[in-house]
């Protein structure tokens, strides 16, 4: 794919050569103003938030900037999380904590009699939303579990984002929409974004399953690899997208969805952010054709996250 550019590249070297030079000269001062055009239609971004994990091995994450999920599920909210998934989420640094080195660990682990563990943490914020007219990014940089074949089958490491008004409800979903970043399942070299709308079966967002794309991580496998995973909700647009390495695969826009599934999931108070392995659950084992985790996956390989920030412009 990038022989085209080049031969178009030496095709106007050529051709350059055979200019007059007072076009060369006019050349010179039109590619100046068209590169400050270019930069000038570039959008500003202010960080709002970020959380780059700065602190001692085996510390817990910022309770200024984070909430430990714990157990099976929310207080009066749905079983397994309403996805399906086994394991239980704790506070315990041997599942979640900070590596010394800028990082934080999210490691899933199995005793002796079989029962998995893991960590999620979302932020104490809620209300991350465009500016009227404006974007906002929520991105982050992750290096997925280095683990593949059938000893990752029902690892579900994910990065995403839940509508506000789901804190204290747990069963407004998928209304109050649903961002998901990036999701990973069974080890796969695939990032996929995905938009939860609407209502719980069928509708807008084709539900449970949700309107989604992927792509394969570019350069080096998501596995064992830092790569950034971001995503934009531009409010002038009524457009969403998502990245990975600043490349595009996904987009979602207003037209798509409608106008009522659009305003529920956009006109409240704003998003929280999440981090969070799942073990099993109704995406890896739709994807792997059996119920997972299995007796060969296995516990131990962390999602690795270098920070996570939030911009608007």
């Amino acid at each position: 794919m990038s022989v085209l550019p080049r031969l178009t590249s030496r095709f106007r070297s050529r051709k350059m050569l055979a200019l007059p030079a007072a076009a060369v000269a006019a050349l010179a001062v039109v590619a100046p103003v068209a590169e400050a055009e270019s930069a000038a239609q570039q959008p500003e971004w202010v960080e709002i938030w970020s959380d780059n994990f700065d602190g001692p091995a085996g510390s817990l994450p910022s309770a200024d900037n984070w909430i430990i999920d714990t157990g099976h599920g929310y207080p009066g909210g749905p079983d397994n999380w309403g996805t399906g998934e086994i394991q239980e989420y704790t506070a315990n640094p041997d599942n979640l904590q900070l590596d010394g080195s800028g990082n934080l660990t999210i490691t899933p682990r199995r005793d002796g009699s079989g029962n998995w563990t893991s960590a999620r943490i979302e932020t104490q914020r809620k209300d991350f939303k465009p500016p009227s007219g404006g974007v906002l990014a929520i991105e982050a940089r992750i290096s997925l579990p280095n683990v593949s074949g059938r000893q990752a089958l029902g690892y579900w490491p994910a990065f995403w984002a839940l509508g506000g008004p789901y804190r204290g409800n747990y069963w407004n979903w998928p209304a109050i929409g649903e961002f998901d970043i990036l999701e990973n399942v069974n080890g796969i070299n695939q990032a996929w974004g995905v938009l939860h709308c609407g209502v719980q079966q069928g509708g807008p967002c084709n539900e449970t399953e949700g309107i989604g794309n992927s792509t394969e991580c570019p350069g080096s496998p998501c596995q064992g690899n830092f790569h950034t995973y971001r995503f934009e909700w531009d409010s002038g647009a009524d457009e969403l997208r998502w990245y990975v390495d600043g490349q595009q695969f996904h987009t979602v826009t207003r037209a798509q969805i409608g106008d009522q599934a659009w305003n529920d999931m956009t006109s409240h108070e704003g998003y929280f952010v999440l981090l969070n392995v799942a073990m099993g659950g109704a995406f890896p084992n739709g994807v792997a054709g059996e119920g997972t985790p299995v007796a060969e996956t296995e516990p131990g390989h962390p999602m690795v996250v270098d920070y996570v920030k939030v911009e608007t412009s």
